[in-house]
């Protein structure tokens, strides 16, 4: 039989021609697709987001001309708070990890451009959208106010800059005697402005003619002795209760010999010591000024555990200590309701306590990159 006769058969014929037709389908299909890759056919056109101009105007907006000055981080700082508050009323979780965020980086920019984010897709929501308008209107009526000085007016007036930059240079002394006592150095400090302050007023061409131009505390030697103005009765009874062991003032065997005097120790002699006894010449050295800070801190010390063995612990009450500091171991009376006082002065014309000044140093945060808040104000 031939191949043409075996052709003309259906059972032949209609196989070949499918699995020929096949391969030429391929063939086609092989080729279309190579040309069309050559010419870049198959490249899809795309499409541009509809928010692409608010992703490129938050771009703009935190380039690198974003402000970070000082009174600008303030401000941003503010904006970041308060919208991630507003935030938290509505989508808690995203407040958490902006805050998280920000915790982490210190950054108002990142955490500005997380809260635009999500402003994004917050655009619908309308009760969101009003009350976000309002903090921006209340933000924008608030910095029309802004006055850039503090809200404890007594800390708005020249001096009380020239002293943050005394009390800077002795910042060593400071933590030194806050680290043997184990009084917060924060506390020592509040005792401290109590006793400058008052000098604002009534010693105050003293201040504008020494003080001021040196940069360096006013240095007490008649009666009240050193920066923090210890008299002599006071600086001798808080080396007596540091080694009465019945004393109610006294602190324990730790603390005993931190006031002995060391008879190697050479004082520079000076016209304002030259009277003294060894006590209070190391109490009034121009150039250092370590043991005014720890006679103040033995003194708070020696305070708190009086009233704390009298059942009315005040170690969270650094006003009361500063007043009691001023007044003297005579007032101090342990009760359940004590009195902020001491004495009083003006500055300015206005009237203050010495009580009352250290608490408002106390807590306005003046300060705290230096003396920062502590968890535990006596360490054991």
């Amino acid at each position: 039989m031939s191949i043409k006769s075996l052709y003309q058969k259906k059972w032949i014929r209609i196989p070949y021609l499918i699995i020929l037709y096949a391969f030429a389908a391929y063939g086609a299909f092989l080729v279309l697709t190579y040309v069309a890759m050559k010419f870049r056919w198959t490249n899809e056109a795309g499409s541009v987001d509809a928010n692409n101009r608010y992703f490129q105007a938050m771009h703009d907006k935190y380039n690198k001309d974003f402000k970070v000055d000082s009174v600008s981080m303030r401000k941003n700082r503010y904006e970041v708070l308060n919208r991630i508050l507003l935030l938290n009323e509505y989508f808690p979780k995203n407040a958490e990890y902006i805050l998280t965020a920000y915790k982490q980086t210190n950054d108002e920019r990142i955490a500005l451009k997380m809260l635009d984010a999500v402003d994004l897709q917050l655009k619908s929501n309308v009760e969101y959208q009003e009350e976000k308008g309002k903090l921006k209107e209340r933000t924008q009526a608030n910095q029309q106010k802004v006055s850039g000085l503090t809200a404890f007016e007594w800390m708005n007036i020249e001096e009380w800059q020239h002293f943050k930059v005394a009390i800077s240079k002795d910042k060593k002394w400071i933590d030194s005697a806050a680290k043997v006592t184990g009084v917060e150095a924060r506390y020592i400090v509040s005792c401290l402005v109590g006793e400058q302050v008052r000098l604002f007023n009534s010693r105050r061409e003293r201040f504008k003619h020494l003080v001021a131009p040196l940069k360096t505390l006013a240095l007490e030697a008649n009666m009240s002795y050193g920066v923090t103005g210890i008299k002599d009765h006071t600086a001798r009874a808080i080396e007596s209760y540091l080694k009465d062991t019945k004393s109610q003032y006294y602190c324990g065997k730790k603390y005993e010999h931190l006031l002995d005097f060391d008879s190697t120790q050479v004082f520079a002699v000076n016209s304002y010591n030259d009277t003294l006894n060894l006590r209070l010449r190391r109490l009034v050295q121009f150039d250092n000024h370590y043991y005014s800070y720890l006679y103040t801190a033995l003194f708070i010390r020696q305070i708190n555990m009086q009233w704390e063995r009298a059942g009315f612990p005040i170690d969270d009450r650094p006003e009361i200590f500063a007043s009691l500091f001023n007044l003297g171991y005579n007032k101090s009376k342990p009760k359940k309701y004590p009195s902020v006082g001491g004495s009083e002065f003006n500055i300015r014309d206005k009237r203050h306590t010495f009580g009352a000044v250290a608490f408002d140093f106390y807590y306005s945060g003046e300060l705290c990159d230096m003396f920062p808040f502590q968890a535990v104000h006596f360490a054991p």
